[in-house]
């Protein structure tokens, strides 16, 4: 008999959730069944209020992580148990409207040489050079790169594919590192060579080279992300090819970038000045 987590991947799996999504939500349930030490299928609408309000007053997380809790709790008991319960139209997690942490070019430049792995250097190079979130960067194969066309075949969330253009000088370098290492099937494998990657190496790498080089910001990996994106909006590239280069739903996630463009920002300043009489 299959227990309600194997039927909740499953259900998961069929609804089209990526991996790392479905883990997430399962996660999301044992820690609600853990919470109050029953079955989750045992559990009232009114413990999950509770369990809610436990969340937002006492463990006081973040809005990323209720977001996710939310989302896992409701798939589990409106698709998996076709429990249709108000309390998931009830709780909306407060917005946030923090800025993402981005680094200019230069300073790219001044960080990743301090990565002494050179897979793992590569690795974020690309991620700069293509804008790649992290688990897009850890699920590149050797066959995504299709040299000819200069292009990077991605596969981000949902599942959807996407095509991006190779800089000149990663591309070689690239086909410098495949020389000399010999990648089999993943791009950057794992130590067990059959796995990609982890996030943890990737971020432990990026996180100590910015220590290192001097650089009083907080960024993580998936601020390559934004600094691509940024710098791509200062070049002249417009908003419409950013949303599609980035696999953005709207065009109103990706407009975030024109509040971090220092080209805006001087544009701006001198429109002010003229303003003074």
């Amino acid at each position: 008999m299959k227990t309600l987590r194997q039927r909740m991947m499953e259900d998961m799996q069929l609804h089209g959730l990526a991996e790392r999504t479905r883990q997430s939500y399962a996660d999301t349930v044992k820690k609600l069944s853990d919470h109050y030490g029953k079955s989750p299928d045992s559990l009232s609408e009114e413990d999950i209020r509770n369990y809610f309000l436990y969340l937002l007053n006492e463990k006081q997380v973040a809005r990323s992580s209720m977001v996710i809790y939310l989302s896992g709790i409701k798939f589990f008991y409106e698709k998996t148990l076709q429990r249709k319960w108000t309390i998931f139209g009830l709780i909306l997690p407060k917005k946030q409207t923090r800025l993402p942490v981005v680094f200019s070019r230069n300073e790219v430049a001044l960080i990743l040489p301090h990565v002494r792995n050179v897979a793992i250097r590569l690795a974020l190079q690309l991620a700069f050079a293509c804008g790649l979130r992290i688990s897009e960067l850890r699920h590149v194969k050797v066959a995504d790169i299709d040299g000819e066309r200069q292009q990077l075949r991605v596969t981000g969330k949902g599942n959807k594919i996407r095509e991006l253009p190779l800089p000149d000088e990663m591309l070689s370098m690239l086909r410098a590192y495949y020389r000399l290492h010999r990648p089999n099937y993943w791009l950057f494998p794992g130590k067990k060579s059959d796995n990609p990657i982890c996030a943890s190496s990737l971020q432990r790498a990026f996180k100590a080279a910015l220590r290192e080089s001097g650089i009083k910001k907080p960024g993580t990996v998936h601020s390559l992300r934004h600094s691509y994106a940024t710098c791509l909006l200062e070049n002249g590239t417009s908003l419409r090819i950013i949303q599609m280069l980035l696999g953005h739903k709207s065009i109103t996630t990706t407009s975030v970038y024109t509040h971090l463009t220092s080209k805006g920002n001087e544009q701006l300043r001198r429109s002010i000045n003229t303003l003074m009489v």
